[in-house]
């Protein structure tokens, strides 16, 4: 197998809760949309959270035959509605052999939906009622797997499942399929439909989500005033390719994926090390294969959940690995602000972001940050974008398990 092959980013598909095509998203991004509202997925009287990222006015049927919409739970259909826009963007359909075409899409939980309406009814209606397509519509693989027989990609076709980091690791890893030569494109990304009964009750329980009432006062990383993250939902899509392939086709590049670190803590299922030791690895090793120079100008979309303890030790994170006098020159914003925290599929939206970030050298903000927290000290891009022609972006996702990725980007 060749080696070190450079990889780019021939094509993009959005379905967020701040729109459903690329264009919108990117629009609600830059202009500081907030895509947080009342839960409408189901009813939330009785629950302590009470707001979500919500995707709105999406409808299957544009992207699914009615039977297949019947048999695909929501991941999997933001999933495939995402690809399907990066594939028909990309024009790669036709130019790659399908064994050199391969899949690699991110979720944390998979078809959450698919179990908890199954399981009334398995309580209610007994064993018999429960849908004998339970288990492929449930399971994390089957959104890779949709994938690939729609676009006939015969390489891997697999899941990246890393909690809050498995968007960022799905694209990682393909990277390093067409980087090392195992394939010559990978569809790749992030998705997830987990605004439901039991996970939101799950995530409230452990006093992870914010349980404020009001919007614009709900999703607030790295302010004084943060109390928990906010659920979303939405798939993002990436097609990764290798770069005298995309040249010789002339096909557009958004950018090229030049750096990529994974690392866990090893320390706790939900805290991350106080030390930041993970955050902080993943960045270098992403750094060191991007060549980071101290003149490079840096954008770093931080994983910002809006959690107490997340902001805080993702800051030192930063400090390590850029250095504190670099850090502080750095832009740093957390588009989650906007989209809530939509779990696997958020490593996927934060790199579409640090893609256009490049491209339109414009730094999407951080919104609603009033109260800046004294431990969180760098520059966050408050509540307006800002124009800045950086050269290059980071993305960092930190997941429960102890799991970080950074994701660094370049123009070509």
């Amino acid at each position: 197998m060749s080696e070190n092959r450079r990889v780019v980013v021939t094509g993009l598909g959005a379905i967020t809760p701040l729109g459903n095509t690329v264009a919108e998203t990117w629009s609600g991004l830059k202009n500081g949309k907030n895509g947080i509202a009342p839960i409408t997925l189901f009813d939330a009287e009785k629950f302590k959270a009470k707001l979500a990222a919500e995707v709105k006015n999406f409808d299957p049927k544009d992207y699914l035959e009615v039977n297949d919409i019947l048999r695909t739970d929501r991941y999997a259909q933001f999933a495939i509605a995402a690809a399907q826009q990066a594939v028909d963007e990309s024009g790669i359909e036709g130019t790659v052999i399908p064994e050199r075409f391969a899949v690699i899409f991110g979720t944390g939980i998979g078809g959450i939906g698919t179990f908890e309406t199954e399981h009334i009814k398995f309580l209610e209606r007994g064993p018999r009622r429960v849908s004998p397509l339970f288990v492929p519509m449930m399971i994390g693989n089957m959104a890779a797997g949709m994938i690939a027989i729609r676009h006939d990609c015969r390489g891997s076709a697999m899941p990246a499942v890393t909690a809050c980091a498995s968007g960022s690791n799905a694209i990682g890893e393909a990277m390093r399929l067409v980087r090392h030569g195992y394939a010559d494109a990978v569809i790749t990304g992030g998705t997830e439909a987990p605004i439901t009964p039991m996970a939101g009750a799950g995530f409230v329980n452990m006093q992870a989500l914010s349980t404020s009432e009001d919007p614009d006062a709900a999703s607030l990383p790295f302010d004084k005033r943060r109390s928990g993250f906010v659920i979303g939902e939405g798939a993002t899509a990436l097609v990764l390719e290798e770069y005298e392939h995309a040249k010789a086709r002339g096909a557009k590049i958004y950018g090229e994926i030049c750096g990529y670190g994974s690392t866990c803590d090893a320390y706790h299922i939900t805290a991350p090390h106080p030390e930041a030791r993970g955050g902080t690895q993943a960045m270098l090793d992403a750094m060191g294969e991007a060549g980071y120079s101290k003149q490079d100008v840096v954008y770093v979309n931080a994983h910002g959940t809006g959690t107490p303890m997340n902001d805080v030790i993702e800051t030192l994170a930063i400090k390590k690995a850029l250095g504190e006098e670099n850090a502080r020159k750095a832009f740093v914003s957390s588009t989650k602000s906007m989209t809530g925290h939509m779990l696997g599929a958020a490593g996927a939206i934060e790199a579409l972001a640090c893609l256009m970030a490049l491209n339109e050298g414009v730094i999407p903000p951080t919104i609603h940050l009033m109260q800046p927290d004294e431990q969180c000290d760098l520059n966050y891009v408050p509540n307006a974008a800002v124009q800045a022609n950086i050269t290059l972006a980071l993305s960092n996702s930190l997941g429960f398990g102890g799991h970080n990725a950074c994701l660094d980007f370049r123009k070509v």
